[in-house]
C-alpha cells in the first residue's frame, strides 16, 4: 500500500513536465502567407488527431506536439507537397490513430463494425420487446 502511494506521489507531477520550455515551432501559431495554402493546411489539420490530447485535432490543441505537427504540415504545404501525401506520411509515422478516419483493415475493423453490430443487437432487442408488448 505504501509503495502504491509512493508511486502515485512520484507520478502526480508528470503531466506538468510533459511539455518543454522551448518556444513553439515556427509556423505552429503563424499562418502561411498564401491564403490558398493556409486553407489546405487548416483542412488537413482538422482531420489529424493530437497524439497527446487524443480528443482534439492538431488545429485545436495547444499541446507542444500538436504545434510541432501544425508547423510540419504548414512547412510541407508551403514547399508544394499535396495534403494527401502529408497525411499518408503522418499515418506511416504515427499509425492510423493519427487520423479521425482510419482506413478499414484488420486492426481497425472492430472500430468500423462495432456500431453496426450494436445497431443490429438493439434492433433485435427492440423487435422482441415490441412482440412481447403486443401479446400482453
Amino acid at each position: 500500500m505504501r509503495l502504491a502511494a509512493l508511486l502515485l506521489a512520484l507520478a502526480a507531477p508528470a503531466p506538468l513536465l510533459a511539455d518543454s520550455n522551448l518556444p513553439p515551432a515556427r509556423l505552429a501559431y503563424q499562418q502561411l502567407p498564401d491564403p490558398r495554402q493556409e486553407a489546405q493546411a487548416q483542412a488537413l489539420m482538422q482531420t489529424l488527431r493530437c497524439l497527446v490530447c487524443q480528443g482534439q485535432s492538431i488545429a485545436d490543441s495547444d499541446a507542444e506536439m500538436a504545434g510541432d505537427m501544425r508547423a510540419l504540415v504548414r512547412r510541407r504545404i508551403a514547399a508544394g507537397e499535396k495534403p494527401a501525401a502529408i497525411r499518408d506520411w503522418l499515418i506511416a509515422r504515427y499509425g492510423d490513430y493519427v487520423t479521425y478516419d482510419p482506413p478499414l483493415g484488420w486492426a481497425t475493423g472492430p472500430l468500423w463494425l462495432t456500431p453496426l453490430v450494436l445497431l443490429l443487437i438493439g434492433g433485435w432487442l427492440a423487435r422482441g420487446a415490441f412482440k412481447r408488448g403486443r401479446r400482453g
